[in-house]
């Protein structure tokens, strides 16, 4: 009797331990399942709504935390990312080093983020604070402290499903030549695509799926394709940099690139079906977060629906917003016409003499001949109507201030032999003041006509030219102004400089001054973004 006791017993177990083990086996492949990447890149300091020809209250964290509660609620597998620039925007933001917009991914609950080269606008210590205050990790793979040490997590593996998904992050070494030199001078910033050469076959052993945060920009002949053209074994690239705004994926090497313009505008939706631990299946969508249109009869309607705001978040960001509502608020100016900033980087641009002009007119009395500003350094229009400061500040959000630089007049010749290599659409194209003209010559790779106070340029002479402490350093492949017998920085913010020049002529009118002509064109973009707008 004992014996049938201890035998039925023993196939009880034995029964058990089968059915646990078949348990096991279904919860882990368990047939296809779907992977939602939801994504953003270039946010740039836009945490709450915005006005956005031709809508307002478009965009803003809140309406963002909306959208992804939602996808998360018909969804069981969601990952949240973002391919780098927190950094760099709207007053309630940069005023904050960009406290406000991580308080918001926080409450997002983003899984991770990429850096981005304007992750470099403010000294390491901002930086750093920002990784600490972050409840996820930031990611490059690329960049390293001087001591050989990571600046930040190379990667990470989320294991979703029983699926193995690695995420790294690159940052485009560009920010060798576009970051401030005082701040990224002491990093090793490495080739973005040597690295990844040697860390995606690493991944592929550790992991089912690799997905690429990469800060690179979607251009002919670097960034993201060249990436996904020369490095096999990355299943997705989400893309950041260039600002692009894409319909459909962009496949290279079979890799999809995705990227999602900017500023929140639209968010990536990539679905990726899996089974057997393997992508089956690619659908992707940029979804408009309350973009709005223009309809025949002239009225507003939403692109696709109204996404309301999580109010519990807004209340969380708004008082970010009124510390610096009451001061920004003060009126300075008012433009007759609205400034475009949408080609600062390819010609010269009425907002881009503006700029210029302000520069200039706070150092002429030091015999300064004139003023030069990178496109790149604009990064607003100027409405028509009333100025207040926070349009200004808005215009140029970047902490720089005004730099007197003396040159030889050979290495001001340098200079504009520089200045004829840079393609349209990148952010070195300049800007200038009154008291320079010259012609940008494409065709033959040349400055011509170059006059500076009228007369043609002396090699043996010495000229004081004004620009901006970014530019002073050598930033953005300014390097003929390393070459400089004097420097003197004003202290003062460019910002500051030209809140007080509109105060004091106190009505702008948008006119171009025909200081830059153009012969041929150069262009290294491949995909420019909607507003001209890159990294």
């Amino acid at each position: 009797m004992m014996r049938k006791i201890y035998a039925i017993v023993f196939i009880s177990i034995i029964m058990l331990f089968f059915a646990s083990c078949a348990t096991v086996s279904v919860s882990q492949s368990s047939g296809p399942f779907q992977l939602v990447v939801l994504h953003t890149n270039d946010h740039h300091g836009h945490p709450l709504a915005f006005e956005y020809s031709p809508g307002k209250n478009v965009a803003g964290l809140p309406a963002r935390a909306t959208y992804v509660n939602e996808i998360k609620a018909h969804y069981d597998n969601v990952l949240v990312l973002d391919a780098g620039d927190i950094n760099t925007g709207e007053p309630e933001s940069f005023f904050f080093n960009a406290e406000t917009d991580i308080v918001g991914y926080n409450y997002i609950g983003y899984d991770a983020m990429a850096l981005g080269n304007h992750e470099f606008d403010n000294p390491l210590t901002v930086l750093q604070k920002q990784m600490k205050d972050a409840t996820f990790p930031f990611l490059c793979a690329n960049i390293k402290n001087k001591d050989g040490s990571y600046l930040a997590k190379p990667y990470i593996i989320k294991e979703i499903n029983g699926v193995k998904v690695a995420i790294f992050g690159l940052t485009t070494s560009e920010t060798k030549i576009v970051g401030n030199p005082k701040i990224v001078g002491d990093l090793i910033i490495e080739d973005e695509v040597e690295v990844a050469k040697k860390l995606v076959p690493e991944l592929r052993k550790k992991a089912d799926i690799v997905i690429c945060l990469g800060h690179l920009g979607i251009y002919d002949t670097y960034g993201s394709q060249i990436l996904a053209q020369k490095v096999s074994g990355i299943d997705l690239i989400i893309d950041g940099h260039s600002h692009t705004y894409l319909e459909k994926p962009i496949v290279v090497n079979n890799t999809p690139i995705v990227s999602a313009y900017q500023w929140g505008i639209y968010m990536g939706k990539a679905i990726l079906t899996i089974d057997k631990k393997k992508i089956v299946n690619f659908e992707w969508s940029a979804d408009p977060i309350n973009v709005q249109k223009k309809n025949a009869d002239g009225s507003l309607s939403y692109v696709t629906k109204q996404i309301p705001e999580d109010m519990a978040l807004k209340t969380l960001l708004m008082p970010y917003k009124a510390k610096v509502e009451e001061v920004l608020a003060e009126e300075i100016g008012e433009a007759t016409d609205t400034f475009s900033n949408a080609d600062s980087r390819k010609r010269e641009t009425e907002i881009g003499d503006l700029v210029a002009d302000a520069m200039l007119s706070y150092v002429k009395d030091l015999g300064v001949s004139f003023a030069i500003n990178n496109g790149g350094g604009i990064r607003a229009d100027l409405p028509k109507g009333k100025i207040t400061k926070k349009s200004i500040y808005t215009i140029l959000p970047f902490s720089n201030t005004l730099v007197v630089l003396t040159l030889k007049g050979s290495d001001l010749i340098e200079l504009f032999n520089f200045i004829a290599t840079i393609p349209q659409g990148k952010g070195a194209f300049p800007q200038v003041s009154d008291g320079v003209s010259f012609t940008i010559n494409y065709e033959k790779g040349t400055c011509e006509n170059i006059l500076v106070g009228g007369k043609p340029i002396d090699p043996d002479a010495t000229y004081k030219v004004a620009t901006n402490s970014y530019m002073a350093t050598g930033g953005d492949g300014y390097v003929a102004f390393t070459k400089a017998i004097n420097s003197y920085d004003t202290s003062m913010f460019q910002r500051d400089i030209m809140i007080e020049y509109i105060k004091t002529v106190k009505t702008v009118t948008p006119i171009l001054k025909n200081r830059i002509k153009i012969i041929g064109t150069k262009t290294a973009m491949f995909f420019m973004n909607l507003l001209g707008i890159a990294a």
